[in-house]
């Protein structure tokens, strides 16, 4: 008897291989990959759903990012405008703090090297309007002889020389001697009543044009001078100047527009100057108190500083 091979009857258990389809079916698209020299490698076939995944962005996925990442870089700017603000404002402050400090630091030591009674003010100093303040700078001092032997300095008649006890101040073409500066008529040296022009020095004995003393110092005190220095404040042009190299007048300077001041050197000290008063109090005989009150103003802000100065009137 025969055998019967009942395997060729039966449907096959496994699937069919990848890439094979039933008869009739569309084929499913696949790549082949290369191999090293080039060619296709035979039955290693990438499947489409892996193509699928390794595609790009969408439109709408990129609008959505986009969006999402405006959302949030608004939320962030509302929480850093604060922070952000403030350090803004500090540092404006502190800008306006320092214009303000360094022009009062320079006016205070000026002042102190003033010539004793020398301080005049005028204009309208009432915080709005231009407001000058005029002195005249002492360059140094010493004492003059008064006794022989030695060249004395007679006061009962118009003297050239006189003799220095100690060492000698510095002193060049163009400096004058003040001898007891009481900054009233009569003894006034803007009006050239106790002011002498320096002419030589030799050894201890300075040399002047001869000039005629109205009063002795009771310390036999002389101060050396050179040429007079006025702060313009002037809220209307927003600024603060210093005004130097003018010839000493008797009536002090209160326009730009004229000599002495409209010749004269001069230096922007501060800007953005909104507000100045100055202030001369001669109660003391012995000592003068000069205050200062400077307003800075920028973006709507401002600050104001006030300083007292104290200047000795001895002469």
């Amino acid at each position: 008897m025969t055998p019967v091979n009942l395997s060729a009857c039966e449907p096959p258990l496994t699937p069919p291989c990848q890439g094979e389809h039933p008869p009739g079916s569309p084929a499913t698209p696949s790549l082949t990959r290369e191999g090293r020299g080039g060619g296709a490698r035979e039955g290693r076939k990438v499947p489409a759903g892996i193509m699928r995944s390794q595609s790009g962005f969408t439109l709408v996925e990129m609008v959505l990012v986009i969006t999402i990442t405006g959302i949030l870089g608004s939320m962030v700017a509302v929480f850093l405008r604060a922070p952000v603000q403030g350090y803004v404002d500090s540092a404006r402050r502190a800008e306006l703090t320092d214009i303000a400090d360094t022009a009062l630091q320079r006016m205070t030591r000026d002042l102190r090297q003033s010539l004793s009674n020398s301080l005049r003010v005028t204009g309208a100093c009432n915080g709005t309007g231009a407001c000058y303040l005029e002195f005249l700078p002492a360059k140094g001092g010493g004492r003059y002889r008064t006794e022989a032997p030695g060249d004395v300095l007679d006061f009962t008649l118009a003297d050239t020389s006189f003799e220095v006890l100690g060492p000698l101040p510095a002193i060049a073409a163009g400096d004058s001697v003040v001898i007891y500066n009481l900054g009233i008529a009569g003894a006034s040296a803007y009006a050239n009543d106790n002011r002498a022009a320096y002419t030589s020095q030799a050894g201890s004995t300075l040399t002047v044009a001869s000039k005629l003393f109205p009063f002795d110092s009771p310390g036999n005190r002389f101060q050396v001078i050179n040429t007079p220095v006025t702060y313009l404040c002037d809220p209307a042009n927003g600024t603060l100047r210093r005004y130097w190299g003018y010839a000493i007048q008797a009536a002090q300077p209160s326009s730009t527009a004229a000599a002495p001041l409209a010749t004269a050197s001069n230096a922007l000290l501060a800007s953005n100057v909104s507000s100045c008063t100055f202030t001369y109090d001669t109660t003391s005989q012995r000592i003068g108190l000069v205050t200062l009150r400077l307003t800075v103003t920028e973006s709507g802000e401002s600050v104001t500083l006030y300083n007292a100065v104290h200047v000795n009137n001895i002469p």
